[in-house]
């Protein structure tokens, strides 16, 4: 997983110059460490993977006005994998690596062309985990994780792919049946997180950046998104530095919810970015 350096927000156009070249890196595995081209914003700016049933992954690269670009192969051969998750580690809004739980519960943390690391076993255990990004307070990103009980376990990351020992940091989460968040909905600086119940409302956990209690009390923010199959924080999509939410429903149909950084209102009405075939994938990352 290649990266470019920058902190800032600029132009539309110089973040559409880092997504491209990121995407780039990405794909052909070059290192980035002086490929400080283009600076970037307040959000992460990773792009959009899709996986599918044979293992292939293709990234999508943001355009810069809400549509992304026709895809790329990214990587093949991500057989049995049950979670994928970008991270970016120093804060820089681009990724740094990625994280891949297997089906047998051992998760592995893949940066550029270095060899993969195990940083854990036995996340069988677990159901659902979201790469969320610096949630506990510390510059590296995290990874948050809800066992088949309903318990939300938050493990911080040091920076370099590995984690901590996990800390229990909620229960009852088994009442949701989507958890989403990379970045921050509210415009406060602190990453959020989005949980969808199994009635179809729609709740946004405000990050408080404190990793004994990473989130406040719940708010409702939307209803009737029982119509969607996956849902997916893919960081800035439109290129204003505000953090997006990727919704697939059972026709193959995208839409994008495009980011206002207001608490009260976090995304816009929904806009089309792909009209079908997006079922052809079973993880997005």
């Amino acid at each position: 997983m290649a990266k470019i350096s920058g902190r800032r927000p600029g132009r539309a156009a110089a973040r559409l110059a880092a997504a491209a070249i990121t995407a780039a890196l990405v794909v052909t595995g070059a290192s980035a460490a002086s490929a400080s081209a283009a600076e970037v914003g307040d959000a992460p700016m990773f792009g959009l993977y899709g996986l599918d049933g044979s293992g292939n992954a293709y990234t999508y690269v943001p355009q810069g006005d809400g549509a992304i670009s026709p895809r790329t192969p990214f990587e093949t051969g991500m057989t049995n994998l049950a979670f994928v998750g970008l991270v970016d580690n120093d804060a820089d809004n681009l990724a740094d690596g990625r994280w891949q739980l297997g089906t047998s519960g051992n998760i592995w943390y893949y940066e550029g062309n270095s060899p993969a690391v195990k940083v854990g076993y036995g996340w069988d255990t677990y159901n659902t985990v979201v790469s969320v990004g610096q949630f506990g307070g510390a510059e590296g990103g995290d990874l948050l994780a809800r066992d088949k009980k309903g318990d939300l376990y938050l493990y911080l990351g040091y920076g370099d792919g590995k984690v901590t020992k996990r800390l229990k940091v909620g229960y009852g989460w088994d009442t949701y049946s989507a958890i989403a968040g990379n970045g921050d909905l509210n415009g406060d600086g602190k990453n959020d997180v989005v949980a969808r119940d199994k009635s179809g409302v729609l709740w946004l956990y405000k990050g408080t950046g404190d990793q004994k209690a990473p989130y406040a009390k719940r708010t409702k923010i939307g209803s009737g998104w029982n119509q969607y199959n996956a849902l997916f924080a893919a960081g800035d999509l439109t290129m204003d530095g505000r953090t997006d939410l990727v919704a697939r429903n059972s026709k193959g149909e995208l839409y994008l919810y495009e980011g206002t950084g207001d608490a009260a209102a976090p995304f816009k009405p929904k806009a089309i970015l792909g009209t079908s075939g997006w079922n052809t994938y079973r993880l997005f990352f």
